[in-house]
């Protein structure tokens, strides 16, 4: 069957350790998979963020820890991640993180209805050669896929350690509607990924987007 999108993620299994392998025995109970069972987790807390590629998790688990009136539907599609985040939920007693596994724009989809107060997508896939950018998660088309299930005044917060990546982010904000361009965000001070740490031991700036939803 043709594939709805073209991946921006190349699925593997990566290295896993016994460890994490165990986790995901775990994952039927923190995992959603549907917009009932989003309208059901989310019914004791006062807001959703969804996190959009997670790592290994430190950011949300930051997050979460910080926030536990915000519930975070974290999105990630490498098994690895996965059971790394589903331990730390297990040790810590986290009561407000759900997960997602498998491609987030097929659920966006399906949501059809504002219900993020942010959306985060932090580092992804920079997809570096020229016949790849088309993979890029962060288009016009994504921008678009997502407006409608964030909630008027939600923000959608971007970032990417690669600078052409983040010249076509601007070219993209430019082309959509829709969203306000903020000067900064609170997300900008969160807890660096694995991947943002290693940008910037190897000399690459950060490159930070905030967008507002207005219409």
């Amino acid at each position: 069957m043709r594939q709805k999108y073209l991946p921006s993620f190349v699925k593997r299994r990566g290295r896993i350790t016994k460890s994490q392998e165990n986790n995901l025995n775990h994952l039927e109970k923190f995992e959603v998979s549907n917009i009932d069972d989003i309208s059901k987790a989310k019914f004791s807390f006062s807001k959703l963020t969804l996190e959009i590629g997670f790592g290994n998790g430190d950011n949300t688990l930051a997050l979460a820890k910080a926030n536990p009136g915000t519930l975070y539907l974290a999105s990630e599609v490498y098994i690895a991640g996965i059971g790394y985040l589903l331990g730390e939920i297990i040790k810590n007693d986290i009561q407000n993180i759900k997960l997602i596994s498998g491609d987030i724009r097929l659920l966006i989809e399906q949501i059809k209805k504002p219900i993020f107060d942010d959306v985060l997508i932090i580092c992804p896939d920079p997809w570096p050669k020229l016949k790849h950018h088309k993979r890029r998660m962060i288009n016009s088309e994504f921008l678009k896929l997502v407006h409608p299930v964030i909630k008027n005044n939600g923000n959608l917060f971007m970032s990417t350690d690669w600078e052409n990546y983040a010249e076509s982010i601007e070219e993209t904000i430019l082309e959509s509607n829709g969203y306000k361009r903020l000067k900064s965000s609170i997300y900008e001070k969160s807890e660096l990924t694995k991947f943002q740490k290693r940008a910037m031991e190897e000399g690459r700036k950060i490159y930070t987007f905030t967008l507002k939803k207005v219409s």
